[in-house]
């Protein structure tokens, strides 16, 4: 989808961009660029939790390490 905007006779440039960005903005196709740049394949819940537990074991045995002045 193409966003066409003319200049108009005597108009300011920073107008003419004000326009054009209002118009993309109405429009939607900022919005469904982003949607699509942010996919991420669907993971399982039972493969997220597993990062997640791992993430969490990971954390405590650095904030033991910190406690203990072993890092």
């Amino acid at each position: 989808m193409i966003q066409v905007t003319r200049k108009d006779e005597k108009e300011a440039n920073e107008n003419l961009i004000r326009r054009f960005n209002r118009k993309v903005l109405q429009s939607g196709v900022l919005s469904t660029v982003k949607a699509t740049q942010r996919f991420e394949k669907p993971i399982s819940k039972i493969e997220r939790r597993k990062k997640a537990i791992i993430r969490r074991a990971r954390k405590a045995d650095k904030m033991m390490k910190m406690r203990l002045g072993l890092r």
